[in-house]
């Protein structure tokens, strides 16, 4: 829905918007979409404040021609400097660099996660900053055999919160809610995308179509959604412009059966019942060798798929639909090989060509080995 500050901010001739951490791939492209929107003078969609200066604030420059660079740390207090005079302040919370996550290890993620994102809720309260959005992930809303399809901009969180990345976003949603009460006259918006695609996004779900076959759970439905970078940086100069809010979702019109996924990718599937596949992803995680929770299983395997309402009603439409966001999907991995997120080189992909059920059947029958050999 649209904030009443809407009516307000449309009278202005223009506001200025910074990206903070704009260093990744949803970063990025929502900078070229705000300065994309900058350059002809409007607002991303009908009505709404024209976007003025883009600014991109972050420890090194960011690499999209027409923004001004602001140098700051977005996990240091000295953050609120940076953003006077700012009107509006976008911050992606969500991360697509799943080998870095890996690396970085969950605690020090975890810390760095909520440490950056209260940070930023301070400093953009600190600063005058009328409006924050905050980029989560529909993840948020959880997998479940009884979501709608499609989930609305406010559906429940219903995401399990452990200690995956799922659970680090569900803190900072925690954050965002209390945010709303502590600074009452800094407007939030939360911005829930559907599985990001694009150049260099690395996640839980662009892993899963690296693997030597596609995974299925016997009897489950998944609705395969997608979001485009590109389309995700046009809604944000929308959400910006219009002051929509508070919570607002946005992927590709509808979504792709299993077996339209089948069939695009041309991938064989296997077929294993859900307590095999959680309890083998669950095992393998407690010992150390797959990177994520077995509860990022149920993101291939139950729907999530969102409505993008407030946008639509404020006239956005993706520019990128569910067929096509796959298929840039498939030519960003090519090349690459993984099982259940971990990501194989190719003697390890060669190996476990069998399946990728066989392939995580498999490995823990060899943990459980050395274990016993107390190896």
């Amino acid at each position: 829905m649209s904030s009443p500050r809407g009516a307000v901010r449309s009278r202005r001739s223009a506001i200025t918007v910074a990206v903070v951490g704009a260093a990744g791939p949803a970063g990025r492209a929502i900078l070229r979409e705000l300065v994309g929107a900058a350059a002809r003078g409007s607002s991303g969609a009908p009505g709404g404040a024209r976007i003025g200066e883009v600014v991109a604030v972050d420890v090194e420059p960011a690499e999209v021609g027409g923004t001004h660079w602001r140098q700051a740390d977005p996990g240091d207090p000295a953050l609120a400097a940076a953003l006077r005079g700012v009107d509006t302040a976008v911050y992606v919370a969500t991360q697509t660099d799943l080998a870095q996550e890996i690396a970085e290890g969950r605690r020090p993620r975890r810390e760095r996660s909520l440490r950056r994102a209260q940070t930023v809720i301070t400093a953009s309260a600190a600063a005058g900053v009328r409006h924050l959005v905050v980029v989560t992930s529909a993840q948020v809303f959880g997998a479940h055999p009884d979501n709608p399809v499609p989930l609305a901009d406010d559906a429940p969180l219903r995401a399990a919160a452990d200690g995956g990345m799922v659970g680090d976003l569900m803190d900072v949603e925690q954050l965002v809610a209390v945010a709303r009460e502590v600074h009452p006259g800094l407007q939030t918006t939360v911005v829930r995308p559907a599985a990001l695609v694009g150049d260099g996004v690395d996640t839980v779900i662009t892993r899963h179509f690296e693997a030597p076959r596609l995974l299925t759970v016997r009897g489950a439905s998944p609705a395969w959604q997608f979001c485009h970078v590109d389309d995700l940086g046009s809604a944000v100069a929308v959400v910006a412009a219009h002051a929509l809010g508070p919570e607002v979702t946005v992927g590709s019109e509808g979504h792709l059966t299993e077996a339209d996924v089948e069939r695009l990718t041309g991938m064989r599937r296997v077929e294993v019942s859900l307590a095999v596949a959680q309890g083998t992803a669950d095992r393998l995680h407690r010992v150390g060798v797959l990177p994520t929770p077995s509860s990022d299983l149920l993101f291939v395997v139950h729907p999530w798929a969102v409505s993008s309402g407030a946008l639509r009603a404020s006239g956005w439409e993706p520019a990128y639909d569910n067929e096509t966001c796959l298929g840039v999907l498939l030519e960003d991995i090519r090349g690459s090989h993984a099982v259940a997120a971990r990501r194989l080189d190719r003697k390890d992909a060669a190996l476990g060509a069998a399946s990728a059920a066989v392939a995580m059947v498999g490995t823990a029958a060899i943990m459980r080995r050395r274990r016993r050999r107390g190896g």
